[in-house]
C-alpha cells in the first residue's frame, strides 16, 4: 500500500531545501528585474548620446551649404558687365583686386573701366563667400551703413540700391553665403586747360543696367 507523503519539519513535500554538501558550490541567485531595466537603459542612454555626438560631427565637418557658390580667383572674367557697357562703353578692364581664399571665407574683386577719353567711368565690383557664418545677420547693418537703403526686389534674396543720381551709385546684394556689391561713381578729367571736361556721362538711372549685370553675374559664379 502507497503511504502519504511525509512531511519534512512540517512542510509539504519538495518545498524543504536540501543542504549542500560541505565543499559544493550554491546555484547563483537569480538577478533582480529592476536591475536589468537599469541596466539597459544606461546603455540605451549611452547610445543615444555616442548616436547625436557622432551626428553632430557629421555635420560639423559637411559645413556650411554654398548654395552651389564657389571661390573664384579669376574674378574680372566672370564679371562682363555687359548691360553697363552698352550704356558707359566699352568695357575695359582695369585689374583684378587681391583674392583672399581661406576656411572661413573668400574675397575676390575686380576694377573695371567704362569708355574712352573724358567719357570714361569706373567701377568696382566685390564678391565675398561666407563658408562659416550667415551674412545675413549683418547684412542689413552693412546695407545702412553705406547708405544703401533702397530695396530691390528679384536680386537674389535681398538687395539694396543707393542713389546718387547723376554721379552714379551702388548696389548690395545677398545671396544665400554669397554678397556681392557693385560701385560706380562718376568720375570727371580735367583739359588741357586744367578744367573740369564736359563729357562726363550722366549716370542717372544706373540701377537698371547694374540690376541686370548683378543677375548675370549671381548665374555666373556658380557654374
Amino acid at each position: 500500500m502507497i503511504s502519504e507523503p511525509e512531511l519534512v519539519d512540517g512542510a509539504p513535500f519538495g518545498t524543504a531545501e536540501v543542504p549542500a554538501e560541505e565543499g559544493e558550490p550554491r546555484p547563483p541567485r537569480g538577478r533582480r528585474p529592476w536591475l536589468w531595466g537599469l541596466g539597459g537603459a544606461l546603455v540605451a542612454s549611452a547610445l543615444w548620446g555616442a548616436g547625436l555626438y557622432a551626428y553632430g560631427l557629421a555635420q560639423r565637418d559637411e559645413g556650411v551649404d554654398l548654395g552651389g557658390y564657389k571661390p573664384v580667383e579669376a574674378f574680372c572674367d566672370a564679371a562682363r558687365m555687359k548691360a553697363m557697357a552698352l550704356v558707359l562703353g566699352e568695357r575695359i578692364e582695369g585689374g583684378p583686386g587681391r583674392f583672399l581664399d581661406e576656411p572661413a571665407l573668400s574675397e575676390s574683386s575686380c576694377y573695371i573701366n567704362f569708355g574712352e577719353g573724358e567719357r570714361q567711368q569706373s567701377a568696382t565690383v566685390s564678391y565675398t563667400l561666407h563658408k562659416k557664418i550667415d551674412p545675413e545677420v549683418e547684412f542689413d547693418a552693412r546695407a545702412k551703413h553705406s547708405d544703401l537703403i533702397l530695396p530691390v526686389s528679384g536680386v537674389g534674396e535681398r538687395a539694396f540700391f543707393g542713389d546718387r543720381g547723376e554721379d552714379g551709385g551702388a548696389m548690395l546684394v545677398l545671396d544665400g553665403q554669397a554678397v556681392v556689391q557693385i560701385d560706380i561713381y562718376r568720375s570727371y578729367y580735367e583739359n588741357e586747360d586744367g578744367e573740369p571736361g564736359e563729357g562726363a556721362p550722366d549716370l542717372s538711372g544706373i540701377d537698371v543696367p547694374m540690376t541686370q549685370d548683378v543677375l548675370a553675374l549671381l548665374a555666373e559664379l556658380k557654374k
